[in-house]
């Protein structure tokens, strides 16, 4: 059984347990907005780099031949695939992002790559999902993966899955397991690949752990929400983590879409649970995995170049034709609401590979690479008028960007003016409502969204002595020595689980590294009155499916009282939701994984 140590002595309440550490916040900040992009030329073996506000602040990056580029682990590296020089190239993007419910902090540096590179046959398709950066190697029948908490400290270290046969496919994690693509064992020709034919679940080190569900021609793949959708020649596949795996389901290419014609390029909203695909060369498809009807079509006038979702408003699409047009598409409504004319005309004929722009979003604007005009183009998504252009030279081609809007402190290193810019801040929004005084109107039900992402416990760092500091500083100011105050958060940080993911309904616990994983469903909050007068609000989840030993009940506390991305959070998890109410002593405590030991010490320093 899952232990937090859970304890019934109740000690003279002080606040719901974590109180002691944070009752203060910081004014002394300002806001920024920083995206930076990547663009890799067609025929060049480079990548260029700059600020778009600030395209002076210039880098170059060589690699050995021309990339694909993918912004993961929320932006914090940049990976270039580069299919026809196998080779992979990682670069720390020099922005680092970190949420705290109503903001999200921001530290930013140069750009710089990492001396370690990937190399084997025919990297091509990268899934970044669940703390894992995954390479498919074409040729080499195998994938590698990358923990992205690595990757976000410049550490390259990889696990291999094999395949069964090497072949155009993908890897990806579900769950506690993982699903590959797999090919037929027929026999082909020459440099000819062999047919797609499924997706199978499998174990860490690639051992089958149950059928193969069909997906012929298999192709594209994207996640959102709790389900993973992959297109097929017979509709798109989605898979969902489940009690005892993988669970897949089909869904069928209804008759009143166009014959003939299939998905094969699909993006996942981040927040709701939709996906936008290809179909055919001059339509696109919204594909919901749960609610009929599972797909909607738009048929464009011209073929389609390049596709995006905004990430900032899941509601609208952008889509590219080859008659240079920007349309902006009503993903609800199901259709174009505006275009406008934004370069020159870009034909489909000829290889999928030749040189044609490719969009990316960067908070208000769209990122535009033009190859012909050697140049990026800014285009405001509201108007889909160009606000300027950026020189960049020879055939700007692939393109991400990363970033967004953070606070940092004023006077720790951030210069408007220039590009070295170290910096970090906290704030919590309404200081009352942390410190746990509210009316009851103001409280409102929570999401397990609230709580999703890949969060560590912070008990290893109180006891390597890593927190030392937060209870020498707690000792300035407050009732008890720096001694006492350890003790107290000794007995409240105390847990054997040292990492939880939490994926749609999905949470999975690690204790030893080893996972538990379970459904859970949202079961109301409750609120809780302190000696001090204050109070807090627990927000719990109830278990549905899953691992006999996962626990019945789930309680949040982050105090926050209504819908807001935790920056971290204290549990409590048992079989016995009274009962745990009643606890008030022990509160495992996590971060997000991909904060650094010094990062957390500097939260709880600020608070």
């Amino acid at each position: 059984m899952l232990r937090s140590i859970a304890s019934t002595t109740a000690l003279a309440l002080i606040l719901s347990g974590h109180a002691l550490a944070e009752e203060t916040t910081h004014d002394d900040h300002e806001s920024v907005t920083l995206y930076r992009v990547f663009v890799g030329d067609h025929a060049d073996p480079k990548i260029t780099a700059f600020d778009l506000d600030k395209p002076d602040n210039r880098w170059t990056f060589e690699t050995k031949g021309q990339s694909k580029l993918y912004g993961v682990g929320e932006g914090a590296a940049v990976v270039a695939v580069q299919s026809d020089g196998d080779q992979v190239n990682f670069i720390d993007s020099g922005i680092s992002l970190q949420s705290h419910g109503d903001h999200s902090d921001i530290d930013i540096e140069e750009p710089e790559a990492l001396g370690e590179t990937l190399t084997g046959p025919r990297p091509f398709h990268l899934i970044d999902h669940a703390g894992k950066v995954v390479i498919n190697f074409d040729r080499g029948g195998y994938a590698e993966i990358v923990d992205a908490h690595d990757l976000s400290e410049g550490e390259v270290e990889t696990v291999r899955m094999p395949q069964a046969r090497a072949h155009h496919g993908y890897v990806a994690p579900i769950g506690t397991g993982w699903v590959t693509s797999v090919a037929s064992d027929a026999p082909v020709e020459g440099d000819k690949a062999p047919e797609r034919v499924g997706l199978q679940p499998v174990a860490a080190d690639g051992t089958p752990t149950g059928e193969v569900e069909t997906c012929t021609a298999i192709h594209g793949e994207a996640f959102s929400g709790a389900y993973l959708a992959t297109g097929c020649k017979e509709g798109i596949l989605t898979v969902k983590a489940g009690s005892n795996g993988p669970e897949f389901a089909m869904l069928e290419y209804p008759s009143d879409l166009p014959a003939g014609e299939t998905t094969g390029t699909l993006i996942g909203s981040k927040s709701m649970q939709v996906f936008l695909g290809n179909y055919g060369a001059k339509g696109l498809v919204v594909v919901d995995p749960v609610d009929e009807p599972h797909f909607r079509y738009v048929e464009l006038p011209f073929r389609r170049i390049d596709f995006a979702l905004d990430p900032a408003n899941a509601r609208f699409g952008y889509v590219l034709t080859e008659d240079g047009t920007l349309h902006k598409l009503d993903v609800l409504k199901t259709e174009v609401t505006d275009s406008a004319k934004v370069t020159e005309p870009y034909s489909m004929d000829g290889d999928w590979n030749d040189p044609r722009p490719r969009l990316a979003m960067a908070g208000d604007e769209i990122a535009m690479s033009d190859p012909k005009a050697g140049l990026v183009r800014r285009i405001a998504k509201e108007t889909l008028e160009e606000t300027g252009t950026i020189e960049v030279g020879g055939m700007p081609y692939n393109i991400a960007v990363v970033g967004g809007s953070g606070m940092v402190h004023e006077g720790e290193g951030h210069d408007h003016s220039g590009h070295d810019h170290s910096a970090h801040a906290h704030s919590h929004g309404d200081p009352q409502i942390y410190k746990g005084y509210f009316e009851d109107s103001q409280i409102k039900d929570r999401p397990l969204a609230d709580y999703a992402g890949d969060w560590q416990s912070v008990y290893p760092y109180l006891q390597d002595g890593t927190l030392d500091p937060v209870w020498e500083h707690k000792a300035e100011a407050g009732e008890m020595t720096a001694e006492e105050y350890k003790d107290y958060y000794t007995t409240g940080y105390r847990t054997d689980v040292e990492r939880i993911t939490i994926e749609g309904d999905t949470v999975t616990f690690y204790r030893d590294g080893k996972p538990l994983t379970a459904q859970y469903s949202y079961d109301g909050y409750e609120i809780l009155t302190y000696e001090k007068g204050n109070r807090g609000v627990r927000f719990i989840f109830e278990k549905g499916e899953g691992d006999a030993e996962a626990p019945q009940f789930l309680q949040f506390a982050d105090h926050g009282i209504f819908p807001a991305k935790a920056s971290h959070y204290h549990l409590y998890w048992g079989d016995d939701r009274a009962k745990l109410l009643e606890e008030l002593t022990n509160w495992p405590t996590y971060y997000p994984s991909s904060l650094k030991p010094d990062e957390i010490v500097s939260e709880m320093l600020a608070h």
